[in-house]
This record gives structure tokens, C-alpha cells and sequence, in this order.
């Protein structure tokens, strides 16, 4: 996407990226292209000089900052802390532009004890709509590189996808046959919740070239794994061929919740990623929600388990923020409503309010009581979600109905071409690649089966049981019970002035092969007027 036109000319604009950082002996780029190569060649060659007591650049993706035209975050993780981590910036020729020094983070695995190091370097005073070259490094280690594009300022094109529930690709637990079965060698299972499918997610997402990817909750379910820092490390191994070339923005699910890791369970998750800061937080709940504008865009990504009924996940936290996050969503999206240069309104989050599969999780109660009247009041477009292994998609749903599961009303019935302005349009998103798909579990006739509270806990699963109340699902529009794996895909149309409708075309793939191989499945409009 932002590449030069080779791969011969993207190693050279690399190699003048690194000369003219001055890196290594003489690496200034100050004389003849090949100089500049030879020199930058050297630097690489010096900067590897101990392999074996210095740590890779591994994990190399990037985030939005708040500004996503102007904001960038480029992150990578180590075992161990390293020396002068940074990040070179420039253009696709290779021009330096900045030089950022890195932040260090750092959590202690509750499970393994193992120390986890993250670096953050946060790039400011980019240009909108611009490509860029980058490099990350630290003392000793080969650089590891990137391109990314800041987004458009404004109403301009642009595109982006979303799915959730993804897990890993890796076979990565010893695998115990039963007593009096002997095998011959070791064998190894997947032991997330991953599958084959989580790699070829990946690649279906790069083969779109999105500007951005939207991650809807339960990224690699390293809590359910005998080793929870390996999983991490191969979730980012498979998703950094695509992450960093453009950012994913995640919002946290129930799986991100890992026993012994900080208070509430998210540190691992708060490690590897540094997300746009946001009011009310404290040091136990920062980066669990926030907000960033692209173009006349304005996302917002929120933490479920803080409102929902659900025990899912390694501790029950419901109602950690004290209501802070509630009353910063509120805030949020009543200034994105005030905001004459936002046009579009997309909450991203995990757990859901609609689902018709059966004998799954199923809806949230809580969601439908603290989130659903908030996204009615302040207009919210989509809201993009995971958690059921699946996906489908509502009509506009606007109000509740006064009965005990506050059923969604639909304000419309068309498929093909949906007025947001009437209400809002969820989306679950969830077939990322988990082995355990729920697409083959749909109610027919539609039904919806919600938690209402939960009970005592099971003395199996030692989880609260919870309580489901079945409703007709008058709101339910498209689902796709013949494939498990897939993603959504947006292209925003911003209109050609001021009075004229603003369009997303939403196409949502079916992943079909190795390769990201994609086959559309359907494609829809969400439609309203420009604001300006």
C-alpha cells in the first residue's frame, strides 16, 4: 500500500531511512545513492553484532493516537529490558523525518512469572493522508521495518475493517493421550481456542489494505493457554503482517482478563498496546476504553465486562470502573454529536446486545440497560462486535420494549440500503478464526436468548451460571449459517458537499482458503446526511 514500487526500491528507501539516522560508523547519507547503501548495510551488520544476548524487535504493530491523522504508535516486545528503543520516521524514499524514543511497559505474568517488556514510541506531526516509512530498533538488534498512512483530515474517502475473536494459529500444548494410549513422538494441540482459520484471517484483512483494522474483543485467549506469554507472542507473530502496516485498534473481551495479571486482570493487554488516553481512567483501568477521529469518522472503543451480567472471564469485574466509563461514553459521544465535522458514529466493543444462536453466550442484559439508551440518545451509526462465534447483523434498532429482556425495536426493515439517522445497526463480527464457531447454533425462527442476571457458581466451571430469559427476535436481519471465519469490510463515501448524503458501503467476507482467500458474502449501505 505505501510501499515504493519493488521490493528493490523498498530495500534501498530502508537502507537510506537507517544512513541518514546515522546509524552505525559514517552512516550519514551525504554522498552517492550506493554509499548510502553500503553505509546503511554496515549499520545493520554492527547492530546484530550479539545475536544471541540481544532480543529481536518482535510483535512490530502500530495504533491510531487520538488524532489519526496527525497520530501514530509504534510498538514491539521483548523478554528482556533493552537500550535506546526508538523509532526512525520517514517517507517512502527513505527520508528521515523524526526520530522517537520509545517508552517502556512492562508486566510480570501472573501464571509464569515471566517479565514482559513492551515498547511505545509516540509519533506526533504527521502529515494527513501522508505514507510513511518507519524503522523500530533498540541497542543490538536488527531494525524491523514498516509503512504505514495517517488517515485523511476531514471528509475524504477511506476504508477499514473489523472482526473479533480471533485466537491463534498455533499448535503450542504438549498434547496427553488417554490412559493406555501410547503414541509415538510428541504431539501438540491448540490450546486458545485458535485454529488454522486465525492466519488466514490475517491475510484476508491485508489483502483489503484497510487504513485501519477495528479488533471487536477476545484476541488470543492467552488466559485459557498452558502458556499465556507464548500465545501472546504467537498472536503477534501471525498478526504483524498486517499490523504493522496499519494499526489495529482493539477493545478488550472477557478472554483479556488473565488471572493474577493486575487487579482486574487486563495487564497484559494494557502492556501491549498504548491506546489514546481517556478521561477518568486510573492506573488499573487505562487503555480498557477510548476514542479516536479518522476523517469525518468518530470511533469509539469501550470495556464490556464493566457492565455485563456475564462471569466469562478469569475473575468477575463487573462494575470496576465504578461508573467512570459509563460517564465518560456519555461525554463521548454527546461532543462527537456536537462535533460538525463528525458525520459517522462507530462504537467498537466486545460482548453483544443481539444474537439468535442457541446454546452459545448469548445477549447481555446489561448492555441493553446502560449502553443501548446511551447509543439511541446520541445517534450512534454501527456498533461492530464479537463474542458470538458468528456473524450476523440487525435492522436500525431504536428504544426497548417494556418487558423483562428489553427487547430492541427495529425501525426499519430493508436490508439493502439503511437510513443510520433512524437507528442504529449492530453488527456481530466474531469469526477471527476460533476453533469453536457458533454458526451452525442459529435459533429458526430467529430467537435471542439473554442474560438476565447470573447465580451461584458451578462447582465445575466455578463460574457464576448464568441466567437466560428466551425473546422473539423481532430485530434480527441477516445471519450466515453456511461459513464460521470472516471479517467486515467499510468503504466510506463521504459525499460531494455539504447537504449531500454521506455512504458506507459495508461487505462482509466469507474467509474461504490459506492465502486469505475472501468470497463476499453480502454487501449493504448504511446512509445520512452530511452535517455540515
Amino acid at each position: 500500500m505505501n510501499a515504493p514500487d519493488s521490493e528493490t526500491s523498498f530495500d534501498i528507501s530502508r537502507r537510506k531511512l537507517l544512513a541518514a539516522a546515522g546509524i552505525g560508523a559514517g552512516a550519514l547519507l551525504t554522498a552517492s545513492l550506493a554509499k548510502a547503501e553500503e553505509a546503511a548495510s554496515g549499520a545493520i551488520s554492527a547492530a546484530a553484532a550479539d545475536p544471541v544476548a540481544t532480543p529481536p524487535v518482535a510483535g512490530l504493530h502500530l495504533q491510531f493516537g487520538a488524532d489519526a491523522s496527525a497520530q501514530m504508535v509504534v510498538s514491539w516486545h521483548t523478554l528482556q529490558p533493552v537500550k535506546q528503543p526508538r523509532v526512525l520516521v520517514g517517507r517512502p524514499d527513505g527520508k528521515l523525518e523524526q526520530t522517537i524514543a520509545a517508552d517502556e511497559a512492562s508486566y510480570i505474568d501472573g501464571k509464569s512469572q515471566q517479565t514482559v517488556y513492551a515498547y511505545h514510541a509516540k509519533v506526533g506531526g504527521l502529515d494527513a493522508d501522508a505514507a510513511y516509512l518507519y524503522a523500530a530498533l533498540h541497542e543490538g538488534a536488527e531494525p524491523q521495518f514498516g509503512t504505514f498512512r495517517t488517515s485523511p483530515r476531514g471528509r475524504r474517502p477511506l476504508s477499514f475493517t473489523s472482526f473479533g475473536d480471533q485466537g491463534t494459529p498455533t499448535l503450542g500444548k504438549v498434547f496427553t493421550p488417554p490412559a493406555g494410549v501410547t503414541l509415538q513422538g510428541t504431539t501438540y494441540i491448540n490450546d486458545n481456542l485458535g485454529s488454522p482459520a486465525a492466519g488466514d484471517t490475517t491475510l484476508g484483512v491485508e489483502r483489503l489494505r484497510p487504513l485501519f483494522h477495528l479488533f471487536n474483543g477476545d484476541l488470543c485467549y492467552a488466559n485459557l493457554a498452558q502458556d499465556r506469554v507464548r500465545t501472546w507472542w504467537d498472536f503477534w507473530n501471525n498478526n504483524t503482517r498486517s499490523a504493522r502496516n496499519r494499526p489495529w485498534m482493539p477493545s478488550p473481551g472477557n478472554h483479556e482478563n488473565e488471572l493474577g495479571n493486575g487487579p482486574i486482570g487486563y495487564k497484559a493487554y494494557q502492556t501491549y498496546f498504548a491506546l489514546p488516553l481517556a478521561e477518568g481512567q486510573t492506573e488499573v483501568t487505562h487503555g480498557l476504553w477510548y476514542s479516536f477521529t479518522a476523517g469525518s469518522v468518530r470511533v469509539v472503543a469501550i470495556a464490556n465486562d464493566d457492565i455485563v451480567y456475564q462471569d466469562g472471564g478469569d475473575s468477575y469485574v463487573r462494575g470496576y470502573s465504578n461508573g467512570a466509563q459509563k460517564a465518560w461514553l456519555e461525554k463521548e459521544l454527546a461532543a462527537a454529536r456536537d462535533d460538525k465535522a463528525i458525520d459517522w458514529l462507530v462504537v467498537c466493543m466486545h460482548q453483544v446486545a443481539i444474537s439468535t444462536a442457541d446454546k452459545f453466550n448469548g445477549a447481555d442484559l446489561g448492555i441493553r440497560q446502560e449502553w443501548l439508551p446511551l447509543f439511541d440518545k446520541y445517534g450512534v451509526d454501527l456498533v461492530v462486535c464479537g463474542h458470538e462465534h458468528h456473524y450476523e447483523r440487525s435492522h436500525p434498532i431504536r428504544g426497548q420494549q417494556n418487558n423483562e429482556t428489553l427487547t430492541p425495536i427495529p425501525v426499519g426493515t430493508a436490508t439493502d440500503v439503511i437510513d443510520t439517522t433512524k437507528g442504529t445497526v449492530h453488527m456481530v463480527i466474531g469469526g477471527g478464526g476460533t476453533s469453536v464457531p457458533s454458526n451452525e447454533l442459529f435459533f429458526t425462527p430467529p430467537c435471542c436468548r439473554v442474560i438476565t442476571r447470573v447465580g451461584d457458581k458451578s462447582p465445575t466451571t466455578h463460574k457464576r451460571v448464568p441466567i437466560y430469559v428466551t425473546e422473539v427476535a423481532p430485530w434480527s436481519a441477516v445471519r450466515n449459517a453456511a461459513h464460521a471465519y470472516g471479517f467486515a469490510a467499510f468503504d466510506l463515501d463521504p459525499g460531494k458537499g455539504p447537504g449531500d448524503m454521506t455512504t458506507i458501503k459495508v461487505t462482509y467476507y466469507d474467509v474461504v482458503g490459506p492465502d486469505g482467500q475472501v468470497a463476499p458474502f453480502e454487501s449493504f449501505t448504511l446512509r445520512r446526511p452530511r452535517r455540515d
